[in-house]
This record gives structure tokens, C-alpha cells and sequence, in this order.
């Protein structure tokens, strides 16, 4: 029977007659259970966030429209064959038939005084758009450039790991067994900024062409990162691909024209003014220019040069959204490789795995062919050394035996696509554990910490040098275990004697002239930001500090001291606290975020497989973490398991707002529901269905 059903987690499972009309149901239910989460989402791409919550969001307003990034969407949306743009219509007509409904139960509309609008057909494009638009590499080159400016350009390898928002995801498979009928698991934890309400939504699609469960994107349809559809299951990490490229410019004015640098001379740039609204402020008009790379999003203001954005998505007018629906109709990991051969952005390793037994690693999207500067910086858009050469890099498929493990870490088949990967721990670790057999709750709680390099530099301070508190101090910490669990009190020394190292380096006279003003507008400063960019790079300025000029010794030392002097730092999860991010508009929110503080304590730290990250230095509160965790089980789907970080509810108040929480913070997952009789339908939804 079509319509909405409920599970005790409140998580919808969606039944339809047709493909559209379950594609309309899955928009219903975002409009219902998420409108202003993905309200806000379109506000962003369209860059008219400011208009609703106030000038604060100004920032983002101007780079939304510099990047054209609803324009972008439109083209998109244009490009798709006509079987997927009548889907994603589908969806779009849900969105707006649940939008009123779920905005009557959202406090935050009432609270900035606005209701929801219209979405356009082009809206879920723009919305996986904006959440994807500064999570690849593009922010990280304009730090290299930064590092090239103040330190020279041999620094900047000392930086040389992934940027602050691109990392820490986790996805492994387990081999199945012939000889007892076991098919292939796949297990995993993405982790990206710990968005309140969580940015996946766990789902159900089913209708007689499939019946596939994961985690949506609210705003979007289909299950672009995570499925399991009974015969075949998927998951993805980022594969820390370098898609996307910055171009220094320079441009004139020619009366009412801009003139952009070309080989060949001076040429007329695409140039036109929008108008942004500012709720509580005077309206601003920004300049939104386009040269034959792409958008100019900012301008150096140490060169007065212009900044553009090449991207495939905009280059190719795809962001690969064909790709979606096939993945839901998939029954065989060829057929998933099938589909996401059309996949533009973002770049993804993806583990695929069906009942058969057949595991795939594999990477999807397109990444061009250019000279290898493009890779570390913004590089002259005049000289066409640097063009992209009209192809992207050929793209591996692997058939797997044994263990898979994707830990943005630098593969083999991917060690070409990038320049910045994560440290090879958290994969290493992986590895061991499930050599080791254990369980997939346990692989995702794991704590341990590779502090080598600091654990080392403690190692070879002189003890008779330092003071009795610092000596017990170091002694502690070179016999601390190295797990950053919530309980540990070594764990939270280790963090302070971390904090006191991080800002000690940051007012080093070697990196001192990273202080310099940044060129770069202040959206980019978690890039761009040194003492931030310090602490994400500790272990690797701890040992190439020397290359500079500097001694790490003394450095280590005075922080010991100072941390020894201030006193017992106490529990590790007394200082790594929940710190979801909102607009904290509603004060409804803001005490809902404040209790859940108070209700849970977190382990683990950004280098674990436990992968709750903070930035040492600034704040050892946890921003990024895992935003869900499953285990697709391919033998019997019933046995498969799942989590996300709050609930399936967008709702200050509704009973799953919050309700998963103790068990994700505790590691724990809740089952994976498959049999309809165990759900609740949704009252008065019949009718709604066509």
C-alpha cells in the first residue's frame, strides 16, 4: 500500500506506485520533516541567505552569486536527459507540497519572519551544489598562496595534507564467504561539519522497480552516497581529488565593459550587477563577473588581481545527477559502476558491493588534465600552459579481494588525482582492527591516536632541563597509551600540553610573517586562518620546523611547562564538547544544542578512526565528526544497521529531533527496519498519493 510509513526512530519509509511519484513522496517528506534546514540550503545557493537571517550571512550571499552557483544548477538541471529532469520535477513538486506543513511545526520561520517560498525545478542541484562547492580543494590553494607569499614557496609542503573540510571519512568492505554463503559487508562513517539537523536523512524508496534504504541528502533525491538496495550496496568517501582550480586575472574597465588578460590581448568578460536584500540592513549591489575560465569569486588584494573558479560542473553543465536514479534501480555492482560513469562532482571513491559477492573500489567524477601547478595555487589565467587540456584522467575499477579500506588516504588509485591526502593512520588502523575481527561498532569507536611525531619530540627533550611538575608532565604523556577517550585524563593533558604547542608555534618568529593580513576575503579564513592551519598541520611543522630555522625543543618545553603550571587539564571529553552547527536564529535551537552538551561526552580526536575533529589551538570543541554510520549487510538486509548524529526530525521539540544522540555518542546503531507490519503508516497520507 503506497504512502508514508514510520519506524520508532520516526525514519520514513516511503512507498509508491510509479518511480515519480515515490520521487514526490521523498520530496514531501523533506519539505515536511526538514523545511528549514533545506530552506536554508536553497537561500544559500540562490545567495540570499541575508535577506532572511540578517546581515551576518553577507559574506556567503556575495560568493553564492559571484559563483553563479544557482546558475550553474539551471544549466545543470537543462543538461539532464528528460527521464531524470521528470524525477527530479517529481521531487521538486513534493518539496512544495510539504514545505507550508513542515514550516508550521519549524520555530525558526516565525522567529526571522518569513515563510517558505517556491523551490524551482533546479533547486536539489543547487542544494547538493552549496553543500559540495568548498568541500574540495579550491580553499586550500589560496593558503598555499598565502604560505608562498609570507614564508616562500619551500613552506609550503609543511602543509601539504588536506584542508580543514575535506577529510575523515571511513569506508571498509569485508570479503564474503563462499563456503557458508556469507555475502560481502560494507561498513563505514562519513564525516563532515555536525550540521543541526544532521545532513543526511535516512530514508526508504521503494516502488515495484526497487526498494532501496540509505542516507538522502534533505533538498535532493535519491540516495546519491549510501544505499543498500537487498542485492547490492554502495558507500562513498571523499577521494581527495584536485577537481577544481583557481586563475589569477587581470581585468580593466572599458566604459561600461570588463576587459579580461587573454594570450592573445584584451577580451570583453561577462559582467552584470544583482542586488542582495539584507534583512535589518541596506540592500548591496554586487559585481558578478565570468571570464572563459569561470566565475571571478574574489580578488588578491596583495596583487589586486582577480580570482576565478574553474570547475567541471560548470565547464561540463553536469553535476552527473543522471546518474542517481539508475543507482536506485542497480542490482549488481556493475550495474553501480554503470551509473556512476556519467558522476562530474565531487570526485569519490566508492565501495560497491553486491550478493553474489562481487567488491568493487572504484572512483567517480571528473578530474581535468592540466599542468601541475594548477594543483598548489592560483596560476595566470592569460598563459594557456595552464588551460585545462580538453580531457579528464582515466578513472581506476578494481575488483577487490579481502579487505577494502577508504580513508582519504593516498591510494594507488588515486595518488594521481590529488595533491593533499590524509594521514595514512586512520586506514592503517582500519586494516589491523579488521584483521583482528572486530566488529563494525567497534572499528568506528577506536580512539587510538597516532602521536609519533609528538610523542617523539617529548621523547627527546632532556628531563634534567625542565621543571619537577613538567617532568612528571612528559613522563605522563610518553607513557599515555594514546587514546583520546572521553574518560582519559592523560588524553586530556596530552590536548593541553597540544594547545600550549600550537599557539607557542604560531607566535614563533619562524612563522610569524604567516600573520600577514590575508589577500583573500574572510568567507575563506578556516583555510586561511595560520594558527588554525598550524594546529591542522602539527605533526608535520613539529618536524619540518627545523627547515625553517627554528628548534621544535624549546618550543615543546615551554609548552609543558606552561601546561604543568596551569594545573590538572582534566577528562579529554570535559574539553572535546558537541558543537553542532546552526544559524541559531530560534532560541528553541540554541537551548536544544546546550542540552545536548550536557547529555553526551565524546572521545576520539580529528586523527583517529573515531574522527570527532577540532582544531588544537583554537579550540578543542568537536565542529566535524561521523554525521552517520552503517553497516549494509549483504547476506540478510534486515541485519544491517545505521545511526546519525541527531534524528530523522528537522523539528525543535518533535520526539526524534534529538532521540539518537546517547547512541551515536555512545557508539552504538539501531537496526535497519524491513518488514512493513513493523511500521507505522503515516495517518491521512492515502490520499495524498496519485
Amino acid at each position: 500500500m503506497s504512502g508514508i510509513y514510520r519506524d520508532p526512530w520516526g525514519i520514513p519509509h516511503l512507498r509508491a506506485d510509479t518511480v515519480d511519484d515515490l520521487a514526490r513522496l521523498q520530496g514531501r517528506v523533506a519539505g515536511t520533516d526538514r523545511a528549514w534546514q533545506i530552506e536554508v540550503e536553497r537561500w544559500r545557493s540562490e545567495g540570499r541567505l541575508a535577506q532572511h537571517v540578517g546581515p551576518a550571512e553577507l559574506g556567503w550571499d556575495r560568493f553564492a552569486r559571484r559563483a553563479r552557483l544557482d546558475d550553474t544548477a539551471r544549466r545543470c538541471f537543462e543538461r539532464l536527459n528528460p527521464r531524470t529532469r521528470r524525477w527530479v520535477t517529481a521531487y521538486v513538486d513534493g518539496v512544495n507540497e510539504g514545505l507550508a506543513e513542515g514550516a508550521a511545526a519549524a520555530p525558526e520561520f516565525a522567529t526571522v519572519g518569513c515563510a517558505p517560498g517556491r523551490w524551482r525545478p533546479w533547486s536539489p542541484l543547487a542544494v547538493f551544489l552549496v553543500q559540495h562547492v568548498l568541500f574540495a580543494t579550491f580553499p586550500n590553494k589560496l593558503w598555499h598562496a598565502h604560505v608562498t607569499a609570507t614564508l616562500g614557496p619551500t613552506a609550503t609542503d609543511l602543509f601539504a595534507l588536506e584542508g580543514p573540510g575535506g577529510s575523515g571519512s571511513n569506508a571498509w568492505a569485508l570479503p564474503g564467504d563462499p563456503a557458508t554463503g556469507r555475502a560481502p559487508v560494507i561498513a563505514g562513517d562519513p564525516h563532515r561539519l555536525l550540521e543541526l539537523p544532521g545532513i543526511y536523512q535516512q530514508v526508504r524508496l521503494a516502488c515495484p522497480e526497487f526498494d532501496v534504504l540509505g542516507f538522502a541528502f534533505p533538498g535532493v533525491p535519491g540516495l546519491p552516497h549510501f544505499g543498500h538496495a537487498g542485492e547490492v550496496a554502495w558507500a562513498i568517501t571523499n577521494a581527495m581529488a584536485d577537481y577544481q582550480d583557481l586563475y589569477r586575472e587581470q581585468l580593466r574597465r572599458d566604459g561600461d565593459r570588463i576587459l579580461v588578460r587573454e594570450a592573445d590581448g584584451w577580451v570583453p568578460a561577462q559582467c552584470h550587477v544583482e542586488r542582495i536584500e539584507i534583512r535589518g540592513g541596506e540592500p548591496e549591489s554586487v559585481e558578478v563577473i565570468e571570464t572563459a575560465r569561470g566565475p571571478v569569486i574574489d580578488h588578491d588584494r596583495g596583487t589586486g588581481e582577480a580570482i576565478s573558479l574553474r570547475t567541471p560542473s560548470r565547464a561540463e553543465e553536469s553535476l552527473g545527477f543522471d546518474a542517481l536514479l539508475p543507482m536506485l534501480q542497480a542490482t549488481s555492482v556493475d550495474d553501480v559502476a554503470e551509473a556512476l560513469r556519467g558522476w562530474v562532482e565531487p570526485v569519490n571513491s566508492v565501495l560497491v558491493a553486491d550478493r553474489r559477492g562481487h567488491v568493487q573500489q572504484l572512483v567517480a567524477g571528473l578530474v581535468p588534465v592540466r599542468d601541475d601547478r594548477c594543483r598548489r595555487e592560483p596560476v595566470p589565467g592569460w598563459d594557456p600552459r595552464y588551460r585545462w587540456r580538453g580531457g579528464y584522467a582515466p578513472l581506476t575499477r578494481t575488483e577487490v579481494d579481502g579487505f577494502a579500506v577508504c580513508a582519504n588516504d593516498r591510494r594507488d588509485d588515486v595518488a594521481n588525482l590529488g595533491a593533499d591526502f590524509a594521514p595514512p593512520h586512520r586506514a592503517r588502523r582500519i586494516r589491523a582492527l579488521l584483521a583482528e575481527g572486530v566488529e563494525a561498532e567497534v572499528v568506528h569507536m577506536d580512539t587510538r591516536l597516532d602521536a609519533a611525531a609528538l610523542r617523539g619530540v617529548l621523547g627527546r627533550l632532556e628531563p634534567d632541563g625542565l621543571s619537577g611538575p613538567a617532568r612528571v608532565l612528559r613522563e605522563r604523556l610518553i607513557a599515555w597509551d594514546g587514546r583520546m577517550q572521553a574518560d582519559s585524563t592523560d588524553a586530556g593533558a596530552f590536548a593541553a600540553w597540544r594547545t600550549a604547542l600550537v599557539r607557542r608555534l604560531h607566535d614563533h618568529p619562524c612563522l610569524r610573517p604567516l600573520h600577514a593580513p590575508s589577500a583573500f576575503d574572510e568567507l575563506f579564513a578556516p583555510w586561511t586562518d595560520p594558527l588554525s592551519r598550524i594546529g591542522h598541520a602539527l605533526d608535520r611543522v613539529v618536524t619540518g620546523l627545523h627547515r625553517l630555522g627554528g628548534e621544535i625543543g624549546p618550543v615543546a618545553a615551554a609548552a609543558l611547562e606552561e601546561t604543568a603550571q596551569d594545573g590538572p587539564p582534566g577528562e579529554w571529553g570535559r574539553r572535546h564538547t558537541l558543537h553542532p552547527v546552526h544559524l541559531g536564529v530560534d532560541p528553541t535551537v540554541n537551548a536544544a544544542v546546550e542540552a545536548m552538551r550536557a547529555r553526551v561526552t565524546l572521545g576520539g580526536d580529528t586523527d583517529c578512526v573515531l574522527a570527532t575533529s577540532s582544531v588544537p589551538g583554537v579550540s578543542d570543541a568537536c565542529w566535524r565528526g561521523p554525521v552517520a554510520r552503517y553497516v549494509w549487510n549483504l547476506t540478510d538486509r534486515a541485519d544491517s544497521r545505521w545511526i546519525v548524529p541527531f534524528g530523522a526530525s528537522g523539528r525543535p521539540g518533535d520526539p526524534h529531533f534529538t532521540d539518537q544522540l546517547p547512541l551515536w555518542a555512545g557508539g552504538e546503531l539501531i537496526p535497519v527496519v524491513t518488514d512493513w507490519r513493523e511500521l507505522i503508516r503515516q495517518p491521512g497520507d492515502e490520499e495524498r498519493v496519485t
